[in-house]
């Protein structure tokens, strides 16, 4: 097997307060894969997928990329590795007041030169890359259209149109449907799968376990800040669910409906 694309080792993430939200959490992740990171709310998914990017800074251990240590990247190497790594977020974090077209362009700023990106001067190449994801996520026909005038699912769309847009070698998805219904969460998540599918390594945070189950390669469970399964997809049942969430499982732990809605 080849090195891993991500890794983790022995991170540990302490918070103000003395909470500890990961503890000394290894984790391999291979070019190509898709990898469902499942548990409770608390468990530390969020924390796990930002240091991957150093949004959230490791108290211990270390986190590689494609073999380099990126905790030990000055900041302006780490600009650069941010750069192959897009991220998607559960609140879209868009700016509400622009068009979609300047918002999937934010895509860009991280490949432009340094007055490019302060008079918001892109090249004829970063708009073909910006108007080629919009028609890959089937939202062209809203380039134009105000971000806080489009449903949900539209602005998530957005959302992943922009991280396409860096043309990443991973993306990172923070619990990207649990603001959605569950027709919308499959097409959302098929857009991810379909995004997987062309080489690009998803590494995403879940809660409905259908979904993990149904879309991703691989299952990693966090409780308590700690990995307690990582196994694939194709094994993981509802009695290896309620190991990681350590309870019986309910309704609302399943999005419901198949991926054809």
């Amino acid at each position: 097997m080849s090195s891993p694309q991500i890794e983790l080792r022995g991170v540990e993430v302490h918070f103000p307060g003395g909470v500890q939200a990961l503890r000394g959490v290894d984790l391999s992740v291979q070019r190509g894969e898709f990898v469902a990171i499942v548990g409770l709310s608390g468990a530390g998914k969020s924390t796990l997928l930002r240091t991957v990017n150093r949004l959230v800074e490791p108290t211990a251990g270390s986190v590689w990329f494609e073999g380099e240590d990126l905790t030990a990247a000055p900041p302006a190497r780490l600009l650069e590795v941010r750069a192959q790594i897009g991220m998607i977020f559960q609140t879209f974090n868009l700016v509400k007041r622009s068009s979609v077209l300047r918002n999937v362009l934010a895509g860009r700023v991280g490949r432009l030169s340094t007055w490019r990106a302060l008079l918001g001067w892109f090249p004829r190449r970063d708009l073909e890359i910006v108007h080629g994801a919009l028609l890959k996520l089937d939202i062209q026909d809203k380039a134009f259209v105000r971000a806080d005038v489009l449903s949900g699912g539209q602005q998530q769309r957005v959302g992943i149109a922009r991280a396409l847009a860096q043309e990443p070698k991973v993306i990172l998805a923070d619990e990207p449907v649990a603001s959605l219904d569950p027709p919308t969460s499959h097409v959302v998540m098929r857009d991810l799968r379909r995004i997987n599918q062309e080489g690009i390594t998803v590494l995403i945070n879940l809660h409905f376990i259908d979904l993990a189950r149904e879309y991703a390669h691989r299952v990693v469970g966090l409780r308590d800040g700690q990995v307690v399964y990582d196994g694939p997809a194709g094994e993981v049942d509802d009695a290896t669910f309620e190991q990681i969430y350590g309870r019986a499982l309910k309704s609302d732990d399943f999005r419901g409906l198949d991926a054809e809605g």
